[in-house]
């Protein structure tokens, strides 16, 4: 509250005015790099509250620079600064003004030169920018020589997701965490902190560690950080006695995984009726949630949601999340939910499997869900249908329920900690409690009465057959 209260001061309740900065670095064609350097590659947003009918619409010149901003930059670039842009969304900014640079090296001054430079200074100034914001993590050097530069203060891709995973954290866990992975990203940039560590903070990028003394003493940053990972390592050892008293009743572990904004929260409450947050913001989820579900088999699975990946994820958070993630390093399937009508989903795809190789759960068993087939046209989801049969992804639609039987059964299938196995019981009527647990735990295929015995022919976890194996008649 006193951060919300201070963004106010700042901005004067206004979502804060940010002028976007793309690098596309590895450029070799100089003429490519110069066309942008002469300005051509600015597009200037409009504030939303001054669109018209007329204002709204593309005009040629704009057109014209987005079409050449696509055809020099190509679809990498193009969307990741259309990601970018949904960011600085998620953390409350309206975006004025879009720059795009090519570079075929960074420079190790300002990141992209001084002539650029030059460049978003005029941008920002004529859009009464409150941060100009680059798409690319900037060095203390970078960082420092820029705000002496810009107009305003300067933020990078690091800083601004730190922001927003502080914004959605909620539980104690979650803060400690955050903060953790803020003061490690600040503490070897403290020599060049500089408009942004001579007030208190206020507005994107400085709130949680940011909102105290600017001038915070390195020994004070390091022995906070070591005081967090204390608390932390005591959150691991809690949720370890927690794993433990789980796997003390074999009930296994699946979990979601996903890019940030694939519908993993979505998922999560169509699986298990749960009313856990889901937004169309990015990282809304941020602390784990635990549910269980039952399966076709009558197996009982914990479904645990995480927080999302995305591209460049910044490693501070990687470590310091752990604790969260470890839920995904002991899961026995993971469930990979992909935007399926996201046009460039193999990126994102890429981009967790490159977090999930860091935890080193990349060999777990996974299922490919490929969600929102809802936002597909007829033609386009016979298509997915027709190769998912091939490529055993299942496609599905949190919102409708479209697909959620054959989810289920692919995680029945994926499961070998506990597995199914048919059999036959002959089982005293008299043995009500008995009877019951074969009704609750498994599928019952087929029903006879001999006498005074139910034979039954079933299926279940082996390991409810194994405390009935006095009635087992003989196993298929």
């Amino acid at each position: 509250m006193a951060s919300e209260g201070r963004r106010t001061a700042v901005t004067g309740g206004k979502p804060e005015r940010a002028v976007l900065v793309g690098v596309d670095l590895g450029v070799r064609s100089g003429a490519g790099r110069a066309g942008l350097s002469g300005g051509r590659g600015v597009v200037p947003r409009p504030d939303p509250s001054e669109l018209t009918a007329e204002s709204s619409q593309p005009s040629a010149a704009n057109a014209a620079a987005s079409g050449l901003a696509h055809a020099l930059t190509g679809l990498d670039a193009e969307e990741s600064l259309a990601e970018f842009r949904e960011l600085v969304t998620s953390a409350g900014g309206v975006v004025v003004a879009e720059l795009l640079q090519r570079r075929a090296r960074p420079d190790p001054a300002t990141l992209v030169g001084s002539g650029k430079v030059e460049e978003i200074a005029g941008v920002a100034a004529s859009a009464e920018a409150d941060l100009v914001l680059f798409d690319h993590d900037l060095s203390p050097t970078q960082l420092r020589n820029l705000e002496a530069a810009l107009p305003c203060r300067v933020l990078d891709r690091t800083q601004l997701i730190l922001d927003i995973f502080a914004r959605h954290a909620r539980t104690r866990e979650g803060q400690l965490q955050v903060e953790l992975a803020q003061l490690e990203y600040m503490l070897p940039r403290l020599a060049g902190r500089g408009k942004s560590m001579s007030q208190l903070g206020g507005g994107i990028g400085t709130r949680g560690p940011g909102e105290t003394q600017m001038e915070t003493d390195r020994r004070q940053i390091q022995r906070r950080i070591d005081q967090l990972k204390l608390d932390l390592e005591a959150v691991r050892r809690v949720r370890k006695q927690q794993r433990q008293r789980r796997e003390s009743v074999p009930v296994p572990t699946v979990a979601l995984v996903g890019y940030t904004n694939a519908g993993k929260s979505s998922l999560f409450n169509r699986l298990t009726g749960a009313h856990v947050l889901q937004s169309a913001r990015m990282f809304a989820t941020l602390d784990p949630k635990l549910r269980a579900i039952e399966l076709p088999s009558r197996r009982k699975v914990l479904l645990s949601d995480t927080v999302g990946f995305i591209r460049n994820l910044p490693h501070t958070l990687v470590t310091s999340f752990r604790a969260t993630l470890e839920e995904v390093a002991q899961a026995e399937v993971l469930l990979h939910v992909r935007d399926a009508a996201s046009s460039y989903g193999e990126e994102q795809k890429s981009q967790v499997e490159k977090v999930l190789g860091e935890l080193d759960s990349l060999g777990k068993p996974r299922i490919e869900v490929l969600n929102k087939i809802d936002l597909l046209s007829a033609h386009e989801r016979e298509g997915l249908v027709g190769r998912a049969g091939a490529t055993g992804e299942v496609p599905v639609s949190a919102v409708t329920g479209d697909g959620m039987d054959e989810l289920l059964k692919a995680i029945d299938a994926a499961l070998h900690s506990d597995p199914i196995l048919s059999a036959e019981l002959r089982v005293p009527q008299q043995e009500g409690s008995v009877l019951a647990a074969i009704e609750a735990g498994m599928v019952v295929h087929s029903r006879a009465y001999e006498g005074n015995l139910v034979r039954l022919a079933v299926s279940g976890p082996a390991s409810l057959l194994g405390r009935l194996r006095k009635y087992r008649v003989r196993d298929e």
